[in-house]
């Protein structure tokens, strides 16, 4: 029984340690042929992000938040005393 159990083991690892060579050869092997061939795959340029010109009412969203902010900012002074 105990024997059987060290040669699951061991048939486990050497299948883990194989899998794990396969991986790491592939993954060589694809880097050299990138390295290889980059020049047949083009970077797409970047898009450019569009600017937010902000919209109708964005002016008012911000002042309100910066009032909330500042009545919560003067209530924690005040409790802090």
């Amino acid at each position: 029984m105990m024997m059987e159990g060290v040669r699951l083991m061991v048939v486990g690892m050497i299948t883990v340690f194989a899998f794990l060579t396969l991986l790491v050869g592939m993954m060589k092997t694809s880097a050299v042929f990138f390295e290889r061939f980059a020049h047949r795959f083009p970077e797409d340029p970047a898009p450019e992000s569009p600017v937010s010109r902000g919209g109708p009412g964005d002016e008012e969203i911000a002042l309100a938040i910066a009032v909330a902010e500042a009545r919560r900012m003067a209530r924690a002074a005040g409790r802090g005393r």
